[in-house]
């Protein structure tokens, strides 16, 4: 929990500072207004409430995001929100190897490793930048959503090796996001290794589509 806290003290606090800092027209520096730093305060204490009372990780980070004043969606909003947000998805990523999937409320978008990475490395191919620039400005747009992203490798390797990578990759795209601009917050990382495959492992097209970066998008919710 301490380390949670911190956390979301350390990202937050970043974030607002940055979005309420004004030019001194005298001296060109950058200097954080009054009204900044009371806004800082006051959704760096709502988060830090919000994660010392949920019931597990996933609650508090909810909780925590609520309180910075994100705000929650509800009731036939959410799915709504979610159709909009699958919608603008869809057009960003046409043609760009990435499917898009719904999954009730939540949105899955799968990335396959051929075009996310090079082989064996956790390095995000410069050529797959764009289409991650195009995944940011839609997650800027619907802030009131969850991002997890779930790395997964073919069953090549030995087991520590291949949960390592897979790890590896899942926070090399999140760091991404969070380095464009997406509130760390939102953010959670997770490695499966080989044990998630969607595919065979017995033939090198099964293996290349267990090979893959995904993230799900879920509602932030109050409940």
């Amino acid at each position: 929990m301490r380390n949670t806290l911190c956390f979301i003290l350390i990202s937050l606090a970043a974030f607002l500072v940055l979005e309420g800092c004004a030019t001194d027209p005298y001296t060109g520096e950058k200097k954080a207004s009054k009204a900044s730093i009371g806004a800082m305060v006051g959704a760096v204490s709502g988060a830090v409430v919000g994660a010392a009372t949920g019931d597990d990780s996933d609650e508090r980070r909810k909780r925590a995001l609520i309180g910075a004043g994100v705000g929650a969606l509800a009731g036939g909003g959410v799915g709504y929100y979610m159709d909009r947000q699958e919608a603008k998805l869809r057009e960003q990523l046409k043609g760009t190897g990435v499917s898009v999937t719904r999954q009730g409320d939540n949105i899955m978008l799968n990335m396959p490793g051929n075009v996310t990475f090079e082989f064996d490395s956790y390095n995000i191919n410069a050529n797959f930048y764009d289409v991650l620039n195009s995944v940011v400005l839609v997650l800027k747009e619907y802030e009131k959503t969850l991002i997890n992203v779930y790395g997964h490798t073919d069953s090549i390797g030995s087991d520590f090796y291949n949960q390592t990578l897979s790890e590896r990759r899942a926070a090399s795209v999140g760091q991404y996001l969070f380095s464009h601009g997406i509130l760390n917050m939102r953010i959670i990382t997770q490695g499966f290794g080989e044990t998630r495959p969607i595919a065979s492992n017995d033939t090198e097209e099964g293996r290349q589509l267990n090979r893959r970066v995904e993230l799900e998008l879920v509602p932030l919710t109050q409940g």
